[in-house]
């Protein structure tokens, strides 16, 4: 299934739905159709655990090609929104997973160029989540070095906690398409959340593509560009390391819960990685896209700090 979470008109609340064809079918109004129960958010559904995905397929498979009245509305018409919009924790962020970003990091970030023995974890709040066609904020009194990173996400769907790399994969309810927003000359003493955890800094979407669907998440191609001029490109068969290692290393120390979200680094090809370095400015456009789960598209727009109108107020 391909989930997504939407607005019907600018003021009508988010709701959850199923991409269908050129359709999304409203998921909470499809149960009431035909006399059952279903949550209207994401968060609600993946709480359900996957006893709840069987029953929403069951559902589709039985109406699908004569879906009720009021049940669906045209993909076109409607204004997609982060999958969570608002996740419930902090999202974690795996830095240096990809060879050759190991290798350009080293060159331009001072990072080790010795390839990380163990994963490297990071994090970027709640609050740094937009959803497709957002803007990404450029502050040009906070940075004059914004950078992108294309990433394959990975939603936990069951409480996770010492879960052995065997059964790691099992704990996955999707994947979705991320971009790794990253003020590099906002980095402090080593730590990473300022720089990658600012409004905007997590384009998320454009759905969540049910494990299911997805098959392998090491064999996807990813891919971002900026103005159209491919960035980065990439498989995540390079991942240095794997999705079931990432969450056996997380939840070995930190507790998993459902919706939690991975965000499972970057291939090479970033600015901060040119010759000369090249920087995301406002006016700049950047898409980035995961095989088999979608493209997300986001402007750069600038905004600022008034502090000397706040100073002149108080």
């Amino acid at each position: 299934m391909r989930l997504v979470t939407y607005r019907a008109t600018v003021e009508a609340p988010a709701r959850l739905g199923v991409i269908e064809g050129e359709s999304v079918v409203d998921v909470e109004a499809l149960g009431i159709a035909f006399g059952e129960d279903f949550p209207a958010s994401m968060l609600e559904l993946i709480d359900l655990g996957p006893d709840g995905l069987a029953a929403l397929k069951r559902l589709l498979d039985e109406a699908r090609g004569a879906w009720p009245v009021r049940t669906t509305v045209p993909l076109a018409n409607v204004r997609l929104l982060a999958p969570i919009p608002r996740p419930r924790k902090n999202i974690f962020g795996i830095g240096l997973n990809y060879v050759e970003h190991v290798e350009e990091s080293s060159r331009t970030l001072d990072t080790s160029k010795d390839l990380p023995k163990e994963p490297v974890i990071f994090s970027k709040p709640p609050m740094a989540v937009v959803g497709p066609d957002d803007p990404i904020e450029h502050n040009a009194s906070i940075t004059q070095q914004l950078d992108w990173e294309v990433e394959l996400a990975a939603i936990i769907g069951r409480k996770a906690t010492k879960v052995s790399e065997e059964d790691a994969l099992s704990y996955v309810f999707g994947y979705s398409v991320m971009i790794d927003v990253s003020a590099r000359d906002n980095r402090r003493a080593g730590q990473w959340i300022y720089s990658k955890g600012q409004d905007s800094f997590a384009p998320f979407g454009p759905c969540i593509v049910t494990a299911d669907e997805v098959g392998d998440p090491h064999d996807l191609d990813l891919w971002l560009t900026v103005n159209g001029e491919r960035k980065q490109g990439s498989n995540t068969k390079h991942m240095l390391f794997k999705i079931p290692t990432l969450i056996s290393d997380i939840s070995a120390a930190i507790t998993l819960d459902p919706g939690d979200i991975i965000a499972t680094g970057t291939p090479e090809g970033v600015g901060a990685g040119r010759d000369p370095q090249e920087w995301l400015w406002p006016g700049d456009v950047v898409e980035a896209c995961v095989e088999g789960i979608g493209t997300i598209r986001h402007p750069v727009v600038a905004v600022g700090n008034d502090f000397s109108r706040q100073r002149k107020a108080g």
